[in-house]
């Protein structure tokens, strides 16, 4: 089954602060590489969707609807409902995550 994928506001925001990292730190061709990547990442759960582990941070706090996937240290926090993937987050894996994690998906 092909879902939508839809990427959130807030996962854009990730997005856009990896870009503008990557292009200050290194250069604006390694970000547009990179960014195309993970976009690409992302797309790919329109289909096996259900692929990805569950967040162990949230996990831990029993809430088990949100996936991830990995690509370099990056980890993509996603949910499936229906025929929908909603992206939540694409976040830097070496950060310590939990608070953020907790403010962001819990609310």
């Amino acid at each position: 089954m092909n879902r939508r994928v839809v990427v959130l506001p807030e996962a854009e925001d990730d997005l856009v602060a990896i870009y503008r990292f990557v292009a200050e730190n290194d250069s604006i061709n390694h970000a547009d590489g990179l960014l195309d990547k993970i976009e690409n990442k992302c797309s790919s759960l329109s289909e096996l969707s259900r692929r990805g582990h569950r967040v162990p941070e949230l996990k831990r706090m029993h809430v088990g609807t949100f996936r991830e996937i990995h690509f370099k240290p990056y980890r993509i926090i996603y949910q499936v409902v229906g025929n929908s993937v909603f992206i939540h987050a694409v976040l830097d894996g070496r950060r310590e995550l939990q608070e953020l994690l907790e403010k962001r998906i819990l609310g």
